[in-house]
């Protein structure tokens, strides 16, 4: 007999209160989960889906593996425990949870293993019962909740600030930061029992609150809670916990401003003065850690003639000094960042550098090579007058064969030193040409990079090498060239004549230098790159192919390797991302795209099914059309009307891609304002690329509505494209043509061409032409008039062109020319003239 679905239903729910009393209780959810599936509201499947809840509650899977863990001390149970809270989709109820919960805390932290720390972290990030908790012990005593929860893992430690910093969880705002600043207190009294903790757990729990809410608790650190911090940027402790530490000095920083300032250069000043080998040490790290962070503050300590005299006998020859020469060089290292700095260490310390460079160990030499590098990059070199810039210093040549060196050796603790040290020496003309003279090191340096992109910092300094290296001279407009010469005029008359130009900066040799770096294998890298969600990385990459796909030579070949889906996902807007930095990211990605997308076919880049698609790149590309909001122009500083030309161009070749008509559609919807205004810009190279671009959207409906629909807007358009078929630019004339010959099949364009004064007469001043394109055009134009034509527009249109002496001009026209094409358009636009 069958069953019906109800029945169904019931069956199963009887099942699965067998099943749950046996103690099966997945098999019972299952079946009850069907059960709902089919009649949710039977009385018997309800009174089933109770009994299995409350079994569930009162013996639930979770429950039963922290009792087995806590109390039995499972470690297998506590193993799957901590894999039942990292299930998707997974949630145990909220009862559960706590008494889970219950259990593990009322065991001694010293009792359990480390399991314990990620099952509390797990209940808390899951359950608002447990943070409820968390917050309802801490309104007793956060410290007696605080010594409970901290010795059982860096997790649970944290899980104290996920609370109190949700407001979610707390009777009022007062109670609130109440228990914030005694949990902040009681995290730096951890933190000063042994002057740091190795696994930063006090530490991380400061520069969560710090980050946060650091405004509300500045004040309550003090001279000693500082110090004690800074004692956490020692470069001889773990990166992880120098990080934790670096973020809350900079945090502190940023809110104290001149208060925090004075604390630390006072802190600094002291363990100097104290002159402990640990001490100086600690204060150097300080100092160089918060150089990247605060470089005001830092840069103000380092310059004052009190820290320069501490420094000086730390740079002796003296062998008691080999010590601290790592932590001091690492400061002059970070100290670089800082202009007055540079110029500083190059005054003061170039002689010791350059002694520590060939007399110091393995690492104390990197680190002074790549000081080195850094100061002479930043100094100005004199002109030898021949083209060329004169080379100041030996050595940089020297540094980089050095640096070269440090990545062929492909030692891990070396590469990092190197890059920072290439980044920094690649701005020199000299040093590019180095570099890209050697195929083989580039291939290295790409492989190297490709290690480090999951360490931004050095991925950053290595693309830095590449955009150096790849970097175009900014296009100058023609009235910033003649304010240029004006002034080099000036500095003559002065006696200031300026550097001639590096010829090695030049547009020949950087395409050169591009054609290497893409042939070392950039782009498998850059591919890399924009899988990371790194803005800073994004924005390097866009540069770089921006300056790649300037070679017409090699956009094939970027095309190829997949540059064109990369420049895609880079002009898509990232979650989070700053709006400036994102903007011009966009920008360049948009213009690197369209450079491409000039010189490839279409189909061959997106497929007539799959991804991606041809509109995608529409956007983008429409993007650059329109001038910034926020941009200001002058006569000094105009436009850089480039990428709207490369824009236009590559959209005209999307709107003629064969497979799909859907991008001049929507070229036309989303971006028609913009090509209309540039119709009518004073470039010429611009306006014709225009015109183009509206030829090309003829072949869709919604282009040739914007000239044919009969409105009187319509018409205006019309005529605009009238007196572009009349411009003395031969191209734009053969555009406009083109557009007109397709536009004239339509009587709302012809009633638009008649209504003009010279409308006729422009058309047939297009038959006059020596061009056979733009012969043929013209004749199409006329025929279309003579002959599709249809009523009163029929017979003013052959009364036009016989009164603007259009037989004898098409009888010329068919004289002069042996086009087949334009012969027979020809006859067919003469025979109604001539017949009627």
């Amino acid at each position: 007999m069958v069953q019906t679905g109800e029945e169904r239903a019931v069956h199963l729910a009887r099942e699965a209160v067998e099943l749950v009393d046996a103690g099966h209780r997945e098999a019972a959810s299952r079946n009850l989960r069907e059960a709902f599936s089919i009649a949710s509201d039977h009385p018997e499947v309800k009174a089933a889906f109770l009994k299995v809840q409350q079994e569930e509650e009162n013996s639930h899977q979770l429950l039963d593996l922290c009792q087995r863990y806590a109390t039995g001390k499972d470690e297998q149970a506590g193993k799957e425990a901590v894999a039942y809270l990292g299930r998707d989709g997974l949630k145990s109820p909220e009862s559960v949870a706590l008494e889970s919960l219950k259990l593990l805390l009322a065991q001694r932290p010293h009792t359990l293993s480390p399991l314990q720390d990620d099952i509390i972290s797990g209940l808390v990030r899951q359950h608002a019962s447990v943070r409820q908790f968390f917050s309802s012990q801490l309104q007793i005593s956060v410290t007696t909740f605080f010594d409970e929860i901290y010795d059982r893992g860096d997790s649970a430690a944290v899980c104290l600030d996920t609370v109190v910093l949700d407001p979610n969880v707390w009777p009022s705002e007062d109670t609130r930061s109440h228990c914030e600043s005694e949990l902040f207190q009681l995290f730096l009294a951890k933190l000063m029992e042994s002057g740091h903790d190795l696994d930063g757990r006090s530490l991380k729990g400061i520069t969560r609150l710090l980050a946060v809410d650091a405004g509300r608790l500045q004040h309550l650190i003090d001279d000693e809670g500082f110090e004690v911090i800074l004692l956490s940027l020692d470069n001889r402790l773990p990166l992880e916990l120098r990080s934790q530490a670096t973020l809350a000095t900079a945090k502190y920083l940023e809110v104290s401003k001149e208060t925090g300032e004075k604390k630390f250069s006072t802190l600094i000043a002291a363990m100097i003065a104290r002159g402990r080998f640990d001490d100086v040490v600690v204060a150097f790290s300080a100092l160089a850690a918060v150089f990247p962070v605060a470089p005001p503050a830092a840069a103000h300590l380092f310059l004052t003639d009190e820290f320069m005299a501490s420094l000086a006998p730390m740079v002796s020859r003296d062998a008691k000094t080999k010590k601290v020469q790592v932590p001091v060089l690492e400061l002059l290292n970070a100290a670089c960042i800082n202009r007055p700095c540079r110029e500083a260490i190059s005054k003061k310390f170039s002689d010791w550098l350059s002694h520590m460079l060939t007399n110091g160990s393995d690492e104390a030499s990197e680190l002074a090579a790549v000081v080195l590098a850094k100061i002479r990059a930043s100094e100005i070199e004199p002109s030898s007058g021949n083209g060329k810039v004169q080379e100041e210093n030996s050595e940089v040549p020297e540094l980089v064969q050095r640096f070269k060196g440090l990545m062929s050796e492909n030692k891990g603790e070396n590469t990092p030193h190197a890059i920072e040290g290439l980044a920094y020496s690649s701005v020199k003309p000299a040093v590019k040409e180095q570099l890209a003279e050697d195929p083989a090191f580039l291939r290295e340096f790409i492989i190297a990079l490709q290690q480090y992109t999951r360490d931004s910092s050095v991925l950053y300094g290595g693309l830095m090498v590449i955009v150096n290296l790849t970097q175009f001279l900014p296009n100058l407009s023609e009235e910033q060239k003649k304010m240029s010469q004006l002034k080099d005029y000036a500095d003559i008359s002065t006696g200031k004549a300026r550097a001639a130009p590096d010829i090695r900066n030049d547009d020949e040799a950087v395409l050169q230098r591009c054609g290497a770096i893409i042939n070392a294998g950039i782009m498998s890298l850059l591919a890399e790159c924009g899988r990371l969600a790194l803005p800073s990385v994004h924005d390097l990459a866009a540069k770089i192919l921006l300056a790649l796909a300037k070679n017409q030579k090699s956009r094939g070949t970027l095309a190829q390797q997949g540059a064109v889906k990369l420049l895609l996902s880079l002009t898509v807007p990232k979650q989070g991302t700053p709006l400036p930095a994102l903007s011009e990211t966009t920008q360049n990605a948009s213009h690197a795209l369209a450079r491409i997308l000039i010189s490839v076919d279409p189909s061959n880049v997106f497929p007539s099914s799959g991804f991606p698609q041809v509109t995608t790149a529409v956007r983008p590309l429409l993007s650059l059309l329109s001038s910034p909001e926020t941009a200001s122009f002058s006569a000094d500083q105009p436009r850089d009307l480039l990428p709207v030309f490369e824009s236009l161009l590559a959209l005209t070749n999307l709107a003629s891609y064969p497979h799909d008509d859907s991008a001049p559609e929507l070229i036309v919807r989303e971006g028609w304002d913009a090509v209309e205004d540039l119709l009518l810009s004073s470039n010429v190279r611009v306006q014709r690329a225009a015109c183009e671009l509206v030829c090309n959207l003829m072949t869709c409906e919604s282009g040739v509505i914007k000239f044919a629909d009969g409105s009187k807007r319509a018409a205006q358009r019309l005529h605009i494209l009238l007196a572009l078929a009349d411009a003395d630019d031969f191209a734009t004339r053969r555009a406009a043509g083109g557009a007109l010959a397709m536009l004239t099949e339509f009587d709302a364009a012809m009633a638009a061409v008649l209504d003009r004064p010279r409308g006729v007469e422009l058309l047939l001043g297009l038959c006059q032409e020596d061009d056979d394109a733009l012969l043929h055009r013209g004749v199409v134009c006329v025929r279309n008039l003579t002959c599709m034509a249809s009523g009163d527009i029929g017979v003013r249109a052959k009364a036009a062109v016989r009164a603007a002496e259009g037989v004898d001009i098409l009888t010329a026209c068919l004289k002069k020319t042996s086009n087949p094409a334009v012969l027979q358009v020809g006859v067919e636009a003469l025979k109604p003239l001539i017949s009627q």
